[in-house]
């Protein structure tokens, strides 16, 4: 079998196949008189979900935190509660009116379609969870342990499933669904588990079947024969072991420097990072901070948050991301002002910003007070950045904060097309390479039948991330690709080829990379990303920039 390998490595073990095990409740059921203590019964149950939840997302850190805290501000939702309470008041029991409030949601998020259709399959889970509890059966999910590594092999994985993980159990994934920016792949690139998505028929494969993934390649082999699973584990050991004789600072072959930087969210990220060697960060997602909370965390929790981070790394660099809320993460004490159909294309990032500056105010002023007093070279970016003018607001808004190094983020391709006007407002660019291949091809992150798009390899996207770098490079400013395509060996060295100054990605990722940029000259990451780019498809892009990069195969990548 075949898909797209997101994460390399070489994983073996029994597939454990991930299936629905809650039973739909007994529609005719109803509850014994008292709706009071029902309604209690539900709102516990709710509750200890969200709060469940919450606790996954706390240990997990990073973007696990900010999926599940959305997850979990579902569970809470009043209009949710209300519905079910008068399915109860009508004297059903608990678990049917449980899901039947839930099924009345699930019926208009699908009838909507594109992004709010994509939230059925978190809809769907936290409802199972509840009716589970009600019901006073197990949990659905992952054991949390195992007397080996398994294979996790699942139609697509919600977050709670796999927010805790970690290789100590699971030796690889492969899923049906997702692709490179898909929350399978972000996880597994986090946590340097093999993984290939967008296997066709994957879910079929019986449990406990021994599974051989490659999540270089994207090959999946079932039953293999002793021998293959032997050749397969030398070759990783022969991988690794190259991995562990290129450290030090990231540079090419011929000694250009390329800092390796680590995306953060949380404390366990923080530790992964110093772990893996990261020269500092190159994405600090401060959401973290702002999800699950009925209000803005103050001042005082903010700069105490933000000086452990500058701390960790006294003379690195950090690039703090402003608050990014809305879309995918929205925040209870920062409602957009109206429902949106699409809220990708909504207030999110700077917009949201804008219409709530007392929020901005505080976080500027509590990340100038955490940096005072540190060494870390602290620069700060804005999300979803478009224009001219919301640079030039975002940048004296910084400097008046006493933020002196302001930078924005490359994620709308109108900042990409326009950034030789852009870059003369700010100090330096990140280029999210998640969002501006979303925006750039018109494929919704959140949307599993268009993920074959959600590719940061497309010749458009290679163009864009270009005209970018080409801009910061004429005006002697850095610019950094903070998105998950820095995590992907090959791609990396294309984009150090078109000019890209620093690569920041999950911590596990940067051996992997550091090891592929060690092994091709400045002059052969130009010429792949010349390749790349003259191509007319991201399987031909990537194909053609391989073929220019031989120590690769060196590497098994």
């Amino acid at each position: 079998m075949t898909g797209a390998g997101v994460s390399p490595g070489v994983g073996y073990g029994r597939a454990h196949v991930l299936t629905a095990e809650i039973p739909e409740p007994d529609k005719d059921a109803r509850h014994d008189g008292d709706a009071t203590a029902e309604r209690a019964r539900a709102v516990r149950a709710l509750d200890e979900v969200a709060a469940d939840l919450e606790a996954r997302g706390d240990r997990a850190g990073g973007e696990a935190r900010e999926v599940l805290g959305a997850q979990a501000m579902m569970a809470r939702d009043p209009g949710l509660a209300d519905e079910v309470a008068a399915l109860i008041d009508d004297g059903v029991a608990a678990p049917r009116a449980v899901f039947d409030a839930f099924g009345k949601y699930r019926d208009l998020l699908a009838a909507a379609g594109g992004y709010l259709g994509e939230r059925v399959a978190d809809l769907d889970d936290i409802r199972d969870r509840v009716v589970a509890l009600l019901s006073g059966l197990p949990m659905p999910g992952v054991p949390a342990t195992a007397a080996e590594p398994f294979v996790l092999v699942a139609r697509d994985l919600a977050p709670a499933d796999t927010a805790l993980l970690s290789r100590d159990v699971v030796a690889a994934f492969v899923t049906e669904q997702g692709g490179p920016t898909s929350h399978t792949a972000i996880l597994a690139r986090s946590m340097g588990v093999p993984a290939v998505v967008g296997c066709a028929a994957a879910a079929a494969i019986p449990p406990g079947t021994a599974v051989l993934v490659d999540g270089a390649t994207g090959r999946v082999r079932l039953a293999p024969p002793e021998a293959e699973v032997a050749e397969a584990r030398a070759a990783e050991e022969a991988r690794r072991a190259a991995l562990s004789a290129t450290t030090g600072p990231g540079a090419t072959a011929d000694g250009h420097a390329v800092p390796l930087l680590a995306n953060v969210g949380g404390p366990r990220d923080l530790e992964s990072a110093l772990e893996n060697g990261a020269e500092g960060v190159g994405l600090y997602r401060t959401e973290f901070l702002f999800l699950d909370q009925e209000t803005a965390p103050s001042a005082e929790e903010q700069v105490a948050a933000y000086r452990a981070v500058f701390e960790a790394f006294p003379g690195g660099r950090v690039v703090v991301r402003t608050l990014d809320a809305g879309a995918d993460k929205p925040l209870a004490f920062l409602p957009p002002p109206e429902e949106e159909p699409n809220p990708a294309l909504g207030e999110r990032g700077v917009r949201l910003f804008r219409r709530y500056p007392e929020i901005m105010a505080v976080q500027l002023g509590a990340l100038a007070d955490a940096a005072a007093g540190t060494s870390a070279k602290v620069q700060v970016m804005a999300p979803m950045v478009a224009t001219v003018e919301e640079a030039e607001w975002f940048a004296a808004a910084c400097r008046t904060a006493g933020l002196e190094s302001p930078g924005i983020m490359i994620e709308v391709p109108s900042a990409a097309l326009r950034a030789a006007d852009l870059v003369k407002a700010v100090d330096f660019f990140s280029i999210g390479t998640n969002d501006l291949t979303q925006y750039a091809l018109a494929a919704d992150r959140q949307v599993s039948a268009v993920a074959g798009l959600q590719d940061p390899w497309h010749p458009a996207v290679l163009d864009l991330i270009a005209l970018a770098a080409a801009a910061a490079s004429a005006e002697d400013k850095g610019c950094g690709v903070c998105g998950e395509a820095a995590a992907d060996p090959a791609l990396a060295c294309v984009l150090v080829g078109m000019g890209v100054t620093s690569l920041s990605m999950g911590a596990p990722a940067i051996g992997w990379v550091r090891a592929a940029l060690a092994r091709h000259t400045l002059r052969q990451c130009g010429e792949a990303a010349a390749a790349a780019r003259a191509a007319t498809s991201a399987a031909g892009a990537r194909a053609a920039a391989r073929a220019e990069l031989p120590g690769l195969d060196v590497l098994n990548l």
